[in-house]
């Protein structure tokens, strides 16, 4: 008799490239559009987005060693405040990432413009594109989880050539006399505040590598040290070309721009290496897409085996993939694809970016005060003493706070609406919990 299956596992590298190929998709490549408006408010706001960013992946790298769960901050923030807020924040979470898969597809698919003209023309195109790309990973997380990896590790190796050529472009050509148009726009902390929630919208993802714990390979270890390194790398690569877009492009160009990216690679190397770039930022839409899917179907399959989300999320395929929570989340992806196409790609984008990036930041607030909570009554080793995690969860809580803040009213409004509708969501499930009981 043969032994059971087991399921694959992800290693280092893997876990790794997870993290670096979630954050870098569509959102660092349309970035500069956005920033173009706040001048050198966004170069401060970079500096600020990469300390906290790496704060924040140090919150993750401390939880993720004493916590190795599944589900990652879901996990983190139950431990912490219980199970109704931990509903909450991950019932934000999980539509803030199909939300945000409808974004990061329409950026990839804007990216691919340049090459051929009549995905922005022709009506429906970039939204039949979409789904085509949507679907067709969707089935690739569906297969299995090495799969994923595999797509992963290649589309991160081949993301990250297009940024550190920008990057190595940057350092080489930015002077003084090409930041006129950037100085003229003054500094203001509103400005800045801005610029830094719009920075962290090419950072988020940061915490991919925990949410998949039970499918990693010696998760106590491998998660923190994948956060780690996939965060520092990944921060400093998208300040330092995002800067260079934004410094080295006129602003005229700069604000009607739908690939800011080829376009400078244009306006220094030519129209062949525009579009090139205009391929490998495409990919890299494509790659943080997949990686996105793998989170929106394990992250309610870890809730719905803890009786927290309906059970049909629990199914798991002879795979050992959550088939049934892939393929749900994927078709509210569609729907979101299907009501927008209309809207100007831009427009879309902006949108989306700001609720997905608003409903992301409770998380990571919430994360940085579950470290803080933990460390304080005594459930979590601190190693290196009580005041240092604490502090370091206090930091981390006010730079999310901060970065809320700068997401607007507007954005503010529509999140605490999306976590106000997981209440009677959390109640429906434990009541049917209890009848089935």
């Amino acid at each position: 008799m043969s032994p059971p299956a087991r399921p694959q596992l992800l290693g280092f590298w893997m876990c790794t490239a997870l993290v670096v190929g979630n954050t870098i998709g569509s959102g660092v490549f349309l970035l500069p559009v956005s920033l173009a408006p706040l001048g050198l408010n966004s170069v401060l706001g970079w500096g600020f987005t990469t300390c906290g960013a790496i704060l924040l992946a140090i919150v993750f790298a401390r939880l993720s060693r004493a916590f190795p769960r599944a589900g990652g901050p879901y996990a983190y923030v139950k431990l912490a405040f219980g199970p109704f807020t931990a509903f909450i924040v991950a019932w934000g979470y999980w539509v803030s990432i199909w939300v945000g898969n409808a974004a990061i597809v329409t950026g990839a698919v804007s990216y691919l413009s340049p090459l051929m003209p009549w995905v922005a023309k022709a009506a429906g195109a970039s939204a039949a594109l979409s789904l085509a790309a949507l679907w067709v990973l969707t089935f690739v997380n569906c297969y299995g989880i090495k799969a994923v990896g595999w797509v992963q590790s290649i589309t991160t190796v081949l993301k990250l050539l297009p940024l550190l050529a920008i990057a190595v472009l940057g350092l080489a050509t930015v002077r003084p006399s090409v930041l006129t148009a950037a100085r003229a726009i003054p500094l203001s902390l509103d400005g800045t505040t801005t610029s830094v929630t719009l920075a962290l919208w090419a950072l988020l993802g940061l915490e991919s590598a925990t949410i998949p714990a039970g499918k990693v390979q010696d998760p106590s270890r491998t998660i923190p040290r994948a956060t780690l390194l996939g965060t520092v790398i990944t921060a400093l690569i998208c300040m330092v070309a995002c800067t260079a877009v934004l410094l080295l492009v006129p602003p005229q160009t700069l604000a009607s721009s739908n690939a800011p990216f080829v376009d400078l690679a244009t306006q220094y190397w030519g129209v062949t290496a525009g579009k090139v770039l205009a391929v490998f930022a495409a990919i890299s839409g494509f790659g943080a897409l997949n990686g996105w899917i793998l989170l929106q179907g394990e992250l309610p399959n870890a809730m719905a085996k803890n009786g927290e989300f309906p059970r049909v999320f629990a199914q798991d395929s002879t795979r050992f993939t959550p088939s049934f929570a892939l393929i749900f989340s994927s078709c509210l992806v569609s729907v979101l694809i299907l009501l927008n196409y209309q809207k100007s790609m831009a427009s879309v984008f902006s949108f989306m970016i700001l609720l997905s990036t608003a409903s992301c930041l409770v998380l990571y607030l919430m994360c940085a005060l579950a470290l803080l909570r933990l460390v304080t009554a005594g459930r979590m080793p601190a190693p290196r003493g009580i005041t240092s995690l604490a502090v370091l969860g206090v930091i981390a809580a006010l730079y999310s706070l901060w970065a809320i803040v700068g997401a607007g009213a507007e954005i503010i409004a529509w999140g605490a609406g999306l976590l106000l509708l997981g209440a009677p969501a959390y109640f429906m499930v434990r009541s049917k919990g209890e009848q089935s009981a």
